[in-house]
């Protein structure tokens, strides 16, 4: 009888000893589910896992308009560029390869090697002025350490072919100098397939471990490539041809998108319009998510990612709903709306090329093992001159 009395959920003292059968406790309210919309889940998704983001011109646009005395406050942002770091933290964006790309004048003239050094001066530049924004980043783990303190990891690259300078020994300095991705169109030993300095050149970057770009290649270097490379590949900035058929060789072929599968490589499908416009249509966030399903379908789902290809004015035609380096959610929202799962997001976002820097280092390591730097130069195993 006490310890009837004694039960903290026994409020009524006159209860008899027999009536057992009440409920200790009140039945709870029924509760309805608020469900989830797919912005909120794309939100919620991105701040686990934000985007790795394949190439941003930001710095060769600045070194362009450094003959009118302009800088540029990455940290407050200005409306006449589309990348600045409040725009970056409202798109959830979490590592970014600098592109250091040059432009054809700069090749033409002989200046690619000494242009791509000022482009690398400039991002240094960029991330030592933001040091609560941005952090270096030299390899996959440093991805993890700069997410996790809140930066932005920023890799250095790609760097164009020609910054070569047709050079192993170049490519050694910019490696050394934190340069992590190089394009190989460009080069001419990487035109219409791979001579054999281009071979050895491959070689060279997978013992150093610098991801090999194949975006702007043509099929014959990316077949001759795929052929020689231990390490992964990379489309930095490409869409899918079967879909848009790019300017160039911009857009990937579904036969080259079935060798990086193989190659276990990514394309980062890009955002440009140019590359992603379709059938006369204005450019869409639901014309990229289109190209994002055909690099999925037909180089698997381990090999796709994302490339906003941003770091332009304002002004420049952008792909309507992803304007500026705000707008990744959108894209992330239209997916789920097309029914993608949170791993394969999450895959998309940061898993994919996370894995491929680090197949790349763990490539590299052990290529180290087995040999030592090359000393080939273009004039031996080509017969060409620098």
């Amino acid at each position: 009888m006490a310890d009837l009395q004694d039960d903290p959920y026994d409020t009524d003292s006159t209860a008899a000893v027999g009536d057992l059968d009440a409920p200790p406790h009140p039945p709870a309210p029924a509760t309805t589910a608020v469900p989830v919309s797919s912005a909120e889940r794309a939100r919620a998704l991105l701040a686990a896992h934000p985007v790795v983001d394949g190439h941003n011109s930001l710095a060769p646009t600045l070194l362009r308009r450094r003959g009118a005395n302009h800088a540029h406050d990455l940290d407050q942002g200005e409306t006449f560029l589309d990348t600045d770091m409040p725009r970056i933290r409202a798109g959830a964006l979490g590592a970014q390869f600098w592109s250091l790309h040059v432009d054809a004048d700069a090749a033409r003239e002989g200046r690619a090697v000494s242009t791509t050094l000022e482009l690398i001066d400039l991002v240094r530049d960029l991330i030592t002025s933001s040091p609560e924004s941005l952090r270096i980043a030299l390899g996959a783990g440093d991805l993890s350490d700069a997410r996790n303190c809140g930066r932005v990891a920023s890799l250095l690259g790609p760097v164009s072919g020609p910054a070569m300078g047709d050079s192993l020994a170049t490519l050694r300095a910019l490696h050394f100098l934190g340069v992590r991705a190089l394009t190989l169109a460009g080069a001419r030993w990487a035109d219409d397939g791979l001579t054999r300095f281009g071979q050895e050149a491959v070689r060279e970057l997978n013992r150093l471990g610098v991801v090999i770009d194949l975006s702007g290649a043509s099929d014959e270097t990316a077949r001759a490539t795929f052929a020689v490379t231990k390490a992964p590949a990379m489309f930095s900035h490409s869409a899918a041809r079967a879909l848009t058929d790019g300017p160039g060789d911009s857009n990937v072929s579904d036969e080259i998108l079935g060798l990086l599968g193989a190659n276990s490589g990514v394309c980062m499908v890009s955002f440009a319009p140019e590359q992603t416009t379709r059938d006369g249509g204005g450019p869409s966030v639901s014309a990229v998510a289109d190209h994002v399903e055909r690099v999925r379908d037909v180089a698997g789902a381990e090999c796709v990612g994302l490339s906003g290809t941003y770091g332009r004015e304002a002004d420049t035609p952008h792909t309507h709903g992803l304007e500026d380096t705000s707008c990744y959610p959108r894209l992330i929202t239209e997916l789920l709306d097309r029914g993608w799962d949170d791993t394969a997001i999450t895959d998309l976002t940061w898993g994919n090329a996370a894995r491929v820097l680090r197949d790349t280092e763990f490539i590299a390591r052990a290529a180290q093992q087995r040999r030592s730097a090359s000393t080939a130069t273009i004039e031996e195993l080509d017969g060409a001159r620098r």
